[in-house]
């Protein structure tokens, strides 16, 4: 099946697997996906990930997700995906709008010029670009 925002499909999958109490989400490759996913990991959301890069499943691969959850809760990480910008609507901001995420307690992705990153990443580097999500 055709997915019309795979970015909206990425978030959404790790959104019900969080929900349904999973420990390992697998979710269709693309680059776009892996760098999130690298991203989502380098600021503590995720426990681990692993890129299969078979060509069983066609040729784009396979991201195999482990999902983060509280010890004493068993709460997960992530609170809330948000998707910012969707194909029918693109929000992009320049380099002094980059959203703070819960006053920086979240984290914005942002897709720049230079790949993507996080918005504090891109604050730093007084790059603007298309806001993709927001994770807290």
């Amino acid at each position: 099946m055709a997915v019309t925002d795979p970015i909206a499909d990425y978030l959404t999958r790790l959104r019900n697997a969080q929900i349904a109490g999973h420990r390992v989400v697998t979710i269709p490759s693309s680059k776009l996906k892996k760098r999130m996913t690298e991203i989502l990991y380098d600021q503590g959301y995720i426990l681990k990930y692993k890129f299969d890069d078979t060509a069983g499943k066609g040729n784009q691969g396979e991201i195999s997700v482990a999902l983060k959850y509280e010890k004493d809760t068993r709460t997960p990480v992530i609170r809330k995906l948000i998707r910012v910008s969707k194909p029918g609507l693109r929000r992009y901001v320049k380099a002094d709008a980059l959203p703070r995420v819960i006053n920086g307690l979240g984290i914005a992705i942002v897709s720049t010029s230079k790949g993507l990153m996080t918005d504090k990443q891109a604050r730093k580097d007084n790059i603007g670009g298309e806001v993709l999500c927001y994770v807290y």
